[in-house]
């Protein structure tokens, strides 16, 4: 039960460049790059100056998901946004697979 709450609380949560870079234990330059490369999306992508972005909580789970195929791949960060896009578009096509299935029942 625990757990849903934590979850749910997770889902409201914004993050500023700095908290998500410090809760990520990423330096606030990388998020940057990870931005402007277009592997990261804030909340307003008009919004140019990066000390008023802000991240949901989809962001700092692709962040971590694109640090970790960086890390254990030693690849480059286009790979690995490529890498969190196929992992995000799998978990999408899984719920709907489940949700399809629960309808049928």
């Amino acid at each position: 039960m625990s757990h849903e709450i934590d979850v749910i609380l997770l889902e409201d949560t914004r993050l500023s460049l700095d908290e998500l870079a410090r809760s990520c234990q990423v330096s606030r330059e990388w998020v940057i790059e990870r931005v402007q490369w277009g592997l990261l999306l804030n909340e307003d992508p008009r919004t140019a100056d990066p000390a008023s972005w802000l991240f949901d909580s989809r962001s700092f789970i692709r962040v971590k998901r694109i640090i970790t195929v960086e890390r254990n791949f030693e690849c480059n960060p286009e790979l690995a946004g490529l890498v969190a896009d196929m992992i995000e578009e799998i978990e999408l096509l899984r719920t709907r697979l489940k949700a399809t299935k629960l309808d049928e029942d």
